[in-house]
């Protein structure tokens, strides 16, 4: 499913809401387990979770430059948001009957060329992180990625 995006005072909300058939706990892992989350996420890594504590984000580009970000909100279990260059990612965590709800919202100043690109990576990372949780590792799919771009841009220019 799309992310939904709404304009405010500050900018912009991106929100993906994903129902999963897992528990809290393992989804937690998956975003704070460095061994689960560069399986789904590659460049980012847990480093000190609690907040004022950082995440890291490794360019992997031969650089070896690594970006410290740090974590603005943390609740064990629940909250995870942390700095993502000018803006802010916040990955929220909740038991439902069924399953559990992951939320994830990218806080945007300012939309950019560059939006869409990033949206359809957190789309197609999400899918990433429950195949990882029902068992299947799989690599970054690339052709999923650009038909997400496409959907992304033209959501990004319907908004902005």
């Amino acid at each position: 499913m799309i992310a939904s995006i709404h304009k405010n005072e500050n900018g912009y909300i991106v929100q993906y809401n994903r129902s999963l058939e897992h528990t809290v706990s393992e989804i937690w892992a998956a975003l704070t387990e460095n061994d689960r989350l560069e399986k789904w996420m590659t460049n980012l890594q847990a480093e000190d979770l609690r907040k004022g504590g950082h995440m890291k984000f490794d360019m992997k580009d031969g650089s070896g430059t690594r970006i410290d970000m740090e974590i603005t909100d943390y609740e064990p279990l629940s909250v995870l948001e942390f700095i993502w260059g000018k803006d802010r990612v916040r990955f929220e965590v909740s038991a439902r009957s069924e399953g559990t709800l992951l939320v994830l919202k990218e806080f945007i100043g300012t939309m950019t060329d560059h939006t869409p690109k990033d949206l359809a990576g957190w789309h197609v990372c999400l899918e990433m992180m429950a195949a990882l949780l029902d068992g299947q590792a799989i690599d970054f799919p690339m052709d999923e990625w650009k038909k997400w771009y496409e959907q992304y841009g033209e959501l990004v220019r319907q908004v902005g």
